[in-house]
């Protein structure tokens, strides 16, 4: 049980509460639109198919995605921890890692990486052929962001990137096919993640800078970071209102979007270039209660109106 707590700590599994939301919301708005085109493009047609095997089939997917996500960010997380040992042993704030504290060994989480990755492309293989085919696609842009605080401040877009592909990938697994509206929410995550993870960063600045390692903190200063964290929000909270038009989505969804847009509002607040205090509220309490909030009522507003 000490052994699962730990790995479950190494790959901070509390931190799905910023893609999973997404990835639920990307599944809901799959089956709303096989209920409107009344096929499932991911099952061979069969006019005589009972519904019963329809529902087990979308329980079947669901458990998957859940699955792809999960080892996923699993398999990327332990990646970054295995990736970054040397600079987490010098930094304080992270010298208590699992790694650099002993408590895992580095062989171990780069064996803990590669279970997740093949755990991953064995559950998309299931899913339908389109996941499959791009599930190395996935997996590079997930663990390639581990390198990228190595070479370029735009670390935080790669990281968001990487997020943004659970919406997609979820809508995939469940219709098979690309659509704008799940690419809308996609579009959504990038901007918000990368935005929240430039807020996270600015407790590195003084130790990213000394190691000269790479985050738009450490290039631009706390305060000119923040702006582009601003920034960043607004084009979010923006693809999330395009998305609410575009998708002709109804009162619900409007309410998540005013919870959304009004956590972006409150950490940036909260957090200020000289009052750093108030960080981690920012970054784990605000935007999971965002993410929570507004895939709640997007799925919501889904079930109400179909």
């Amino acid at each position: 049980m000490t052994t699962i707590k730990n790995y479950l700590s190494l790959v901070k599994f509390s931190h799905t509460i910023f893609a999973m939301p997404f990835a639920l919301i990307g599944f809901f708005l799959g089956m709303q639109d096989f209920s409107r085109s009344g096929h499932w493009i991911a099952l061979p047609p069969d006019p005589n198919i009972k519904s019963n095997s329809l529902y087990e089939f979308l329980i079947q997917k669901f458990i998957l995605v859940i699955i792809c996500m999960i080892t996923a960010r699993s398999a990327a997380m332990a990646f970054n921890r295995y990736l970054d040992r040397s600079f987490d042993a010098k930094n304080p704030r992270t010298a208590i890692r699992e790694i650099p504290k002993g408590i895992i060994s580095p062989n171990s989480a780069l064996r803990f990486v590669i279970l997740s990755s093949v755990i991953f492309v064995l559950s998309t293989y299931f899913i339908n052929n389109i996941c499959f085919y791009l599930s190395p696609v996935a997996l590079f842009v997930i663990l390639f962001y581990s390198y990228t605080k190595r070479f370029t401040p735009l670390c935080h877009l790669v990281l968001g990137i990487g997020l943004s592909l659970a919406p997609i990938g979820a809508y995939l697994a469940v219709t098979g096919v690309f659509a704008v509206l799940p690419i809308l929410f996609s579009f959504a995550v990038v901007f918000w993640v990368s935005g929240f993870d430039i807020i996270y960063a600015l407790q590195d600045i003084d130790f990213d800078q000394s190691q000269k390692l790479y985050s738009i903190p450490s290039a631009l200063g706390k305060t000119s970071a923040l702006r582009v964290s601003e920034i960043l929000h607004i084009l979010s909270a923006a693809c999330v209102i395009a998305a609410g038009f575009y998708g002709n989505f109804h009162l619900f969804y409007w309410i998540g979007i005013a919870v959304f847009v009004g956590m972006l509002i409150y950490q940036h607040s909260i957090v200020k270039p000289n009052d750093l205090s108030k960080v981690n509220i920012a970054f784990m309490t605000a935007n999971g209660i965002a993410s929570v909030v507004f895939a709640i009522f997007v799925i919501a507003d889904l079930f109400f109106r179909s």
